[in-house]
């Protein structure tokens, strides 16, 4: 924060925690600024009680709060809304809030301000740096009550120096997040560049000077001429779907057994497994023809059709779940080619218009193993990976550096904030630039 002056004069809060405030701040428990209400008695007049048609959107169960700038909060010590905003602000558009009203259940409070003791911004960001565990009542127990609520100790100032860091905190913070919606376009700019790099090695291969021929598949279009395009089912040895439901029941599952893999533990090509979705040994053994092995690709049934993992030697042995089903290639397919193939754009939306389900796409083996995919010589296949290996691993080093970037801007809004609301930096006698001005900033 060496770009703002600390206060000329401080003094001691009284509080360990709290440390020195400036020597005109005060400390005032939450109860003196706000009204802190539980979701359960929060009146409703005769037309909401009388509301049976859903018209009023409801969060949770039986009660309404009805003022803008309230502040919800669950018992999990929680400030919902996004980024701890108020979740009613006028300046935002919340989307299932059309009437005003939602419906708090039990166990969330809600935080009335009264807005001549305090500048709803200010407090929104004070309330952030709060430590609320402080506060808890019991030590057995990590949820917040009303009355620990009341006994929040706030740092606060003036009515008119809040609005001065209201202000600042809006102006500066403003910057900060255009800031980070600039990394994360690049970040996905650079996804989009990678996954399009990958794609047309493995669809055209990496020598741009090679004969082309018509694939006779229309997301594919021509690719080199001394390549095959074949169905799956013609590259692979095996293809089974996972165990019906009637042959296998949550009841079923323990704890630190052998894995089931299920769509949800297939991540970027990666068995990702859950240890509570796993069998006993007894329950293996009879449904062991679903048994993984290396070099098995294994394909989510439902949901997200493309969505598959390589099976590596760690994962052999394990099963293959209910939503999911498995291929053993033949020797022309070299599994990370095929998952690369797989999950690529045209693959995917051949999938989803083969597909059965009229909910939800859902795909079989019949369906699968109808895919067309090119099939170079095996050597070149090794040539093409080796080639996304390296391509991957410069566009994963930008995207790594663009999100550290992102950590390093949402530390400085933090820090920022905390300096403002508590004390540390003075911005009595910031003026916001003009328009111009701060468009010139954020774009350096």
């Amino acid at each position: 924060m060496g770009r703002y002056q600390a206060y000329g004069e401080y003094k001691d809060s009284g509080i360990e925690w709290l440390g020195e405030i400036p020597t005109h701040w005060m400390l005032t428990r939450i109860k003196f600024i706000t009204r802190c209400l539980d979701g359960a008695r929060i009146p409703l007049n005769a037309q909401e009680r009388g509301d049976k048609q859903g018209n009023i959107p409801y969060w949770g169960a039986n009660k309404v709060v009805d003022h803008v700038n309230d502040f919800l909060f669950n018992e999990d010590l929680i400030l919902l809304g996004e980024d701890g905003a108020p979740f009613f602000d006028k300046t935002k558009d919340v989307a299932f809030n059309v009437s005003g009203k939602i419906w708090p259940n039990n166990h969330v409070h809600v935080l009335r301000p009264d807005k001549c003791k305090i500048d709803i911004r200010f407090l929104k960001h004070a309330i952030n740096c709060a430590d609320f565990h402080l506060y808890i009542s019991g030590s057995t127990r990590d949820k917040l009550n009303q009355s620990d609520m009341n006994e929040i100790y706030v740092r606060h100032c003036k009515f008119s120096e809040q609005e001065k860091i209201a202000n600042f905190l809006d102006h500066e913070t403003a910057k900060i997040v255009t800031l980070i919606e600039k990394q994360q376009k690049l970040i996905q700019l650079l996804k989009e560049k990678r996954q399009a790099v990958i794609s047309h090695a493995v669809t055209k291969g990496l020598n741009p000077n090679a004969q082309m021929c018509d694939s006779g598949v229309e997301w594919l279009g021509e690719v080199p001429v001394h390549w095959v395009v074949a169905q799956l089912k013609f590259n692979t040895l095996e293809m089974q779907t996972g165990p019906f439901g009637s042959q296998l029941h949550s009841e079923d599952y323990v704890d630190n057994g052998i894995p089931l893999v299920n769509p949800a533990h297939m991540s970027a090509g990666k068995i990702v497994p859950d240890s509570k979705v796993s069998v006993d040994q007894a329950t293996w053994s009879r449904l062991s023809r679903h048994q993984l092995f290396e070099g098995d690709l294994i394909f989510a049934r439902r949901g997200e059709l493309g969505r598959c993992a390589v099976v590596t030697k760690i994962e052999e042995g394990w099963l293959c779940g209910t939503g999911s089903l498995k291929a053993k290639l033949n020797e022309r397919l070299i599994p990370e080619y095929s998952y690369l193939l797989i999950t690529s754009e045209g693959v995917v939306s051949e999938l989803s218009l083969e597909s059965k389900g009229s909910t939800m796409d859902n795909l079989n083996t019949e369906t699968l193993g109808r895919v067309r995919l090119p099939v170079p010589p095996v050597d070149e296949q090794k040539e093409i990976l080796a080639y996304v290996k390296s391509v991957s691993g410069k566009y994963g080093l930008l995207i790594d550096r663009a999100s550290f970037a992102i950590q390093l801007i949402q530390e400085r809004r933090t820090a920022l904030i905390s300096a403002a609301v508590t004390g540390k930096i003075d911005v009595r006698d910031w003026v916001a630039p003009p328009a111009n001005q701060t468009d010139k900033e954020v774009a350096a």
